[in-house]
């Protein structure tokens, strides 16, 4: 398994962070990291950004991924670790450790910052977050009825 590191152009999210990063002169030391046909970017610390992370599906690419930054300027301290939010497994971190939103003092709006986001950025994605409605399955769900709880 290889992660291959390409130009920060090459990668699918570049209009993400384009758009979202308070310093956009980061941009032009992130790179694109691909391992399944799809090159995303990698941010590197600097800035207001202090820690930065890439989600992987296992552990095995998260090595690769891990391997591919380790010693490069702008990803200190790359890791491999479980990640804390519920839709990813594995994640490979760089910089400092990032703030977690449940402690107390800490919420999006720091963990925004902590990653380096615009106020603007952070604000909307805040909003959304809050206005977000909850979402039920469809009647004809197999996976999820009344009489069936989660387990």
């Amino acid at each position: 398994m290889a992660a291959v590191l390409m130009e920060a152009r090459e990668a699918y999210d570049l209009g993400y962070y384009t758009q979202r990063l308070a310093d956009p002169e980061l941009l032009k030391q992130s790179l694109a990291v691909c391992m399944i046909q799809i090159p995303l970017l990698v941010v590197p610390v600097g800035g207001s950004r202090r820690g930065g992370y890439y989600p992987v599906p296992c552990l095995c690419f998260g090595l690769a991924v891990r391997d591919a930054l380790r010693g490069r300027p702008g990803f200190p301290f790359v890791r491999v670790g479980w990640s804390v939010f519920s839709d990813h497994g594995c994640v490979v971190e760089w910089g400092e450790r990032p703030p977690m939103p449940w402690w107390p003092g800490h919420d999006e709006t720091t963990l925004g910052r902590f990653y380096g986001y615009s106020e603007d950025a952070i604000d909307q994605y805040t909003a959304a977050q809050h206005t977000r409605v909850p979402t039920t399955p469809p009647a004809s769900c197999s996976v999820f009825s009344p009489e069936r709880p989660l387990v």
